[in-house]
């Protein structure tokens, strides 16, 4: 069993050769399943490079996979790793892996095969991708990315026309709450070198700016940092989308922000003094606003790091 600092728990469900089964965590949703008996695949086997992508091309039974898990504030490796574990333990060998930049970036993404939005996601600045074969005839693709409050998985597996292996069995187990030093020291560590941190499993109601009851991990942590640094000041800023007008957004975001400072003052006994609430509308994007995943990165409150003295 892997243990991870986000508080999910992925392992590996005994299976004979013939099987592939793999955990996901519990809020872990498909989003997308398709097979084609035959088809064919273009397997990427290197990265991008001088206006091409090094692939070989699979024929036979192809399913395709999708999840989303909402909520949660794992890296990209965070969920990546213990699915690349849970496959080589399967028996796979890794033929090819990489992440982002060293994939080839923006060419890349474009050149392999990825299921449509919204089914599936993939920020062209944070995605990890891997190839793996398994046996003659069995070969799979895994490719983890995220936006701000999501996290995307989509795997490909090929295998021989007319197989009679089923669809690869994914499990999503409940999810397992784990001692939260790390989480705490992940946020702390970002507000200390980077000087801000994105809050990114806060939910408010639909066009409401009331934080939604529930427990947030990382107001736990800003809760934790802030006890730790009894001098430290912090600003919470709100964003929006930028569907409407600049004015509504900005005010809805400062609502936003000031909903949260007031659950760090109630639930977690911060001095209202040691914090503002700020709200920038749409005017501070982190992704494109053209789509729903984008606009989905685009709503969300950060934290930011004034003082510690």
């Amino acid at each position: 069993m892997i243990r991870l600092a986000a508080a999910f728990v992925f392992c590996l469900a005994a299976a004979p050769v013939s099987a592939l089964d793999l955990t996901l965590p519990g809020n872990a949703r498909a989003t997308a399943e398709t097979v084609s008996d035959p088809d064919s695949y273009a397997l990427p086997t290197g990265p991008y490079s001088s206006g091409e992508l090094p692939a070989r091309m699979l024929e036979g039974r192809v399913s395709r996979q999708a999840w989303r898990m909402d909520g949660q504030n794992m890296t990209t490796l965070q969920m990546f790793a213990p699915l690349r574990e849970q496959l080589q333990a399967a028996g796979f060998n890794i033929l090819f892996e990489c992440a982002d930049e060293d994939c080839g970036g923006f060419d890349f993404r474009f050149e392999i095969e990825v299921l449509p939005a919204p089914d599936m996601y993939v920020s062209l600045s944070d995605f990890r991708h891997l190839s793996a074969r398994r046996g003659a005839d069995e070969h799979v693709s895994l490719l983890v990315s995220r936006t701000g409050s999501a996290g995307f998985v989509q795997l490909i597996q090929v295998t021989a026309a007319g197989s009679d292996r089923r669809v690869p069995n994914v499990t999503v187990r409940p999810l397992q709450t784990v001692p939260a030093v790390s989480d705490d020291g992940d946020l702390a560590q970002r507000l200390t070198t980077q000087g801000h941190a994105i809050l990114n499993d806060l939910e408010f109601a639909t066009g409401s700016s009331d934080l939604s009851d529930g427990n947030y991990p990382s107001l736990d942590a800003l809760g934790a940092f802030m006890r730790d640094n009894p001098q430290a000041r912090i600003a919470l800023v709100g964003h929006t989308d930028a569907v409407g007008a600049l004015d509504g957004n900005i005010a809805l975001s400062k609502r936003r922000a000031a909903s949260v400072l007031e659950r760090m003052v109630s639930a977690h006994g911060v001095p209202r003094e040691r914090m503002d609430a700020e709200g920038m509308g749409y005017l501070s994007p982190v992704a494109p606003n053209t789509t729903p995943e984008g606009r989905e990165a685009n709503r969300r409150v950060e934290v930011i790091l004034l003082n510690t003295e």
